[in-house]
């Protein structure tokens, strides 16, 4: 009975679809333009770009409500943050957007100096001077690759005459990267040289360079004994250079997987100032320059020299003179002057002077002094920073392979001499130094697993296959929904409506021989409907009966006994 059923229902549902034959060719038509339409618009889908990003909400008011009476599609991105329109109207829309002055909080530069009005006073004329230039300084490097935007804060002090209340400008920048994207030491430094070359008496040192996430990117925070990340990268590339040298050099020998090198390089970032003072030994007084040049001579004659026992007797006073003294007589009165005996007196005297004058003590005194020009060496060394205090090589080499007896390759540790050779080459390329403190070891053993081959991927994990198999899926899941509407579709309406006219109806005469009857008229288009209906459901009953003949007995047996009924 259920069999029964199923199958009356599905020929009412038929009798209803073919009772209105427009039907299924309107849904086939419908869907196949809906497939096309699908397919059409998901191939031509617009492009959208950004038109501007990171708004205020009353700019980006204004800047849609401007969209909406241009009549320019849009849609939002980035959670709202970003208003986007189609790439071919970016630039029309950017330039209609510029006329009307939108959006109003961009960056403003030296055009604050056009629209100067008379009688503006001097603060305020140096404000707007100072806004122009900050804007102009975020416009310079906002043109940085890896800059989406830039912020710039200067501090001008007020000029003074006291050369004690003077004052340096500062400077400070907030930058905006780019998501996914770094700025490096080279570039920082760049940015704080362009904005100390623009503001006078800036240094760079002044100047205070920021990110979107608040890390300091100029380092005037961190400590001169802290290792940076300029000195990290310098120890590493230095590593990488001296490891290179060493597989570079071992490869021609010993292949290039079959060696690996590791170096650690202890390197002096300390900055040395050493100033050392040397004076050269005495040289040959005859042959040195003479500097200056002092001598001095004392004598002295008729003085009794100083003698006898130091000390409280030998400090006495001299004692009276006793030599008697031998004086003219004056001349008798009424006697005449006799000059004879004046002149004998006097030369007694004078003898006696001479006398005591040669035999008397007597004394001399001489003083020279001569300064020479010394040899003076001063000599004022910097060190500086990155030099190598050490450097520790490790090398593994693997062992080689050779055929062995039964033709399958085998490995073999290398003989000691070729190991000797391999660490003098390691050490020549090293910069190997005793006096250095530098260590080197070098070790054979079987490489287990080659660390630098990673294992293939399955084809089917790659990521271009997986690309590559999503969109053919796209487009061949078109391929069968076009296929269906054609074979389910349009194809049976078509079959039907281009289905060849009926024969005409036939005749038996009394011996059972066909006899075509002439040819009629065409009826109404209604009849022929009728007719046609009636061929079809008569065949698909033939059909049935042919397929399950217990089906249609027991259909026919269910008609009888409700004709009884």
């Amino acid at each position: 009975m259920n069999a029964v059923a199923a199958l009356s229902g599905k020929s009412e549902l038929f009798e209803r679809i073919k009772s209105n034959p427009r039907l299924p060719m309107m849904l086939g038509g419908a869907a196949l333009a809906a497939a096309i339409a699908v397919g059409v618009l998901w191939s031509r889908a617009p492009d959208y770009k950004v038109l501007y990003s990171n708004l205020s909400e009353r700019d980006g008011g204004a800047v849609i409500a401007s969209l909406q009476q241009m009549n320019v599609p849009y849609k939002f991105a980035e959670g709202g943050g970003a208003v986007m329109v189609p790439s071919e109207k970016v630039h029309e829309t950017r330039l209609r957007l510029a006329s009307q002055g939108l959006p109003k909080s961009g960056t403003t530069g030296m055009e604050l100096m056009d629209s100067q009005k008379f009688g503006i006073s001097q603060f305020a004329e140096q404000v707007n001077y100072q806004r122009g230039l900050e804007g102009e300084l975020a416009r310079s490097i906002e043109s940085i690759g890896a800059v989406q935007s830039a912020r710039v804060h200067l501090a001008i002090p007020k000029p003074t005459l006291f050369v004690r209340d003077r004052q340096k400008p500062t400077a400070s920048v907030v930058l905006q990267l780019y998501p996914g994207r770094a700025i490096d030491d080279g570039q920082v430094a760049a940015i704080g040289y362009l904005v100390s070359s623009s503001v006078p008496e800036l240094t760079p040192k002044a100047i205070s360079i920021v990110d979107q996430h608040g890390n300091l990117l100029s380092g005037n925070g961190t400590s001169e004994r802290m290792l940076d990340a300029g000195q990290l990268k310098y120890v590493q590339a230095l590593e990488r250079n001296y490891a290179q040298r060493v597989e570079t050099i071992l490869a021609p020998i010993l292949g290039q997987d079959n060696v690996h090198a590791q170096v650690t390089a202890d390197v002096d970032f300390s900055i040395v100032e050493h100033t050392d003072e040397s004076f050269k030994p005495n040289q040959d007084p005859t042959h040195a320059a003479i500097r200056s040049q002092q001598s001095s001579e004392s004598s002295q004659q008729g003085a009794a020299p100083a003698g006898g026992v130091p000390g409280a007797l030998s400090n006495q006073p001299p004692a009276p003179a006793t030599a008697p003294i031998a004086t003219a007589q004056p001349p008798r009165p009424g006697q005449p002057n006799q000059p004879g005996q004046q002149g004998q007196a006097g030369q007694q005297a004078q003898a006696g002077a001479t006398a005591s004058a040669q035999t008397g003590p007597s004394s001399s005194r001489k003083d020279s002094t001569t300064n020479y020009e010394l040899d003076r060496t001063v000599r004022h060394v910097q060190q500086a920073p990155g030099g190598v205090k050490r450097l520790s090589v490790a090398v593994v080499v693997n062992y080689r392979q050779k055929a062995g007896a039964n033709g399958k390759m085998v490995s073999e540790p290398l003989p000691a001499a070729q190991l000797a050779q391999i660490e003098n080459l390691t050490k020549e390329a090293m910069g190997f130094s005793a006096d250095r403190g530098d260590s080197l070891n070098v070790v054979n053993s079987p490489f287990t697993a080659d660390t630098d081959v990673k294992p293939e991927l399955p084809l089917w994990k790659q990521p271009e296959m997986i690309a590559l198999a999503k969109t053919g899926a796209g487009y061949l899941l078109l391929a069968l929904l076009a296929l269906f509407v054609w074979f389910k579709v349009a194809r049976p309406v078509l079959r039907k409506y281009t289905a060849p006219p009926l024969p005409p109806p036939q005749e038996t005469s009394d011996n059972n021989e066909a006899v075509l009857l002439p040819p009629e008229e065409p009826t109404n288009p209604e009849v022929l409907r009728l007719a046609a209906k009636y061929e079809s459901d008569l065949a698909l009953v033939r059909d049935a009966a042919q397929r399950d003949p217990r089906l249609v007995a027991s259909v026919i047996k269910n008609w009888m006994s409700s004709d009884d009924r």
